[in-house]
């Protein structure tokens, strides 16, 4: 044992050197593939606000709040099936818990657009 209880320091060995790999030899390391909600918020600023751009750390923040506000959304619909002993989570579950954790004119808009949406996507099918 060294000064204070500490190991002695170990002489750091010299790294190898790499060789360079010939042409053929080329493996191209895959990207982890990320989820994220950036081009649905992009298109949606666009709509609002065309000339206006948003920045990455900005951009990081919205998808936080996107995915945060999907969990809370997510977990009081499952909550409200258990509730009831129903098997299915339905467009009503959902509407519920939207009501339930939204404010006020809030969860009034976003209601409107999902019944919105939902009819726009049983017309279509």
């Amino acid at each position: 044992m060294g000064f204070g209880g500490m190991p002695p320091k170990k002489e750091k060995k010299p790294k190898k050197e790499k060789k360079p790999k010939a042409e053929g030899d080329k493996k191209k390391k895959k990207k982890r593939r990320s989820e994220s909600y950036s081009i649905y918020i992009y298109k949606v600023l666009k709509q609002v606000h065309p000339d206006t751009g948003i920045s990455t750390k900005a951009m990081s923040i919205m998808n936080s709040f996107i995915s945060d506000i999907f969990d809370k959304i997510s977990n009081e619909a499952g909550k409200l099936v258990r509730y009831n002993k129903k098997g299915t989570l339905s467009a009503r579950e959902i509407q519920t818990a939207v009501r339930l954790i939204l404010p006020g004119e809030l969860a009034k808009h976003a209601v409107s657009e999902g019944t919105k949406a939902v009819t726009k996507y049983t017309s279509s099918s």
